[in-house]
């Protein structure tokens, strides 16, 4: 390569999107080789669009991890709905992941709908998930390919418990990126902000723990970051959960503050292995009526 001459480069966009619960955030993380995306076994854990950035030599690949396509009931399932629509705009690659341990479901059925009006010339990867506790995956695979019998590409594999699998899907991936310069700096592997990748980890334990309808009422956001003055000191997060009625806030407060304890304790030990660093997590519990239907809320959480 002679003075004056740029190496070539290749990058992409590539959506991940499916129902609900189907391992969409499981694979993502995969991926990427470190958790970008929240997860639980409770469907909707997802709300935004996360974007996973993977950089390998001369290429890059930015995945867009979807939420779970579904029928909306308040203003939060209408803002994860327009984000599965949208991330599937000008993308490079779609990536229909799909539970294997069940046959297709109306769900299901939608995103094969929504599939088919994108761009023909975009290639769709059918991905079956979760093969290793699925009953009669083969059958199952069939049928949601009959739904996309276009897909460029069928295959299965567990995103939590197959990573060589995984790694040879990303490998595919980097070979079918366009010329193009890249997105984001090669050195990051999420554009989301500190303060929204530590709200999502701490909405994760409160996921995790809480029961019910409840984890879906509740949202975190952090309202300090102050990194240690001395290195002997803890990085010093304080944050905010959000719940709509003053009931549900005794719930997960719970009996003597046992509750927002353990959420806490869940979240701190995975915040700390992430950042490698002490950390002290001064959470609280506040009523915020309605939240999920509040315009101003919904901005103010950046679900916008």
């Amino acid at each position: 390569m002679t003075e004056g001459e740029h190496k070539a480069t290749y990058s992409g966009f590539i959506a991940l999107l499916g129902k609900p619960n189907v391992g969409k955030s499981t694979l993502l993380n995969t991926l990427l080789g470190v958790k970008v995306a929240p997860i639980t076994p409770k469907p909707q854990t997802t709300r935004r669009g996360v974007r996973g950035i993977y950089t390998q030599d001369d290429r890059q690949l930015v995945f867009v991890d979807t939420p779970g396509l579904h029928r909306a009931k308040d203003a939060l399932g209408d803002y994860m709905n327009r984000e599965v629509r949208n991330a599937l705009i000008d993308v490079d690659i779609a990536l229909w992941v799909v539970d294997l341990r069940r046959p297709p479901s109306d769900e299901d059925k939608g995103v094969a709908r929504l599939l088919k009006g994108i761009d023909p010339a975009t290639p769709i990867y059918l991905i079956g998930n979760k093969v290793d506790a699925a009953k009669y995956p083969d059958e199952a695979l069939r049928l949601y390919h009959e739904l996309l019998p276009n897909a460029a590409k069928v295959l299965s594999l567990s995103a939590l418990n197959d990573p060589e699998a995984v790694y040879a899907l990303r490998d595919e991936l980097l070979q079918q990126l366009p010329a193009g310069p890249f997105f984001f700096p090669s050195n990051i592997r999420s554009d989301q902000s500190r303060e929204t990748w530590a709200a999502e980890l701490i909405r994760e334990s409160a996921m995790i723990h809480l029961r019910q309808e409840l984890p879906y009422a509740v949202a975190v956001q952090v309202l300090e970051w102050r990194d240690p003055a001395e290195p002997s000191e803890p990085l010093y997060l304080q944050a905010e959960l959000w719940v709509e009625k003053p009931n549900h806030r005794m719930i997960v407060l719970g009996k003597g503050g046992a509750m927002i304890k353990e959420i806490g304790r869940t979240a701190r030990k995975q915040l700390e292995v992430f950042l490698s660093q002490r950390i002290y997590l001064d959470l609280e519990v506040v009523v915020r009526r309605d939240w999920r239907e509040d315009p101003e809320a919904l901005r103010e959480l950046g679900y916008e």
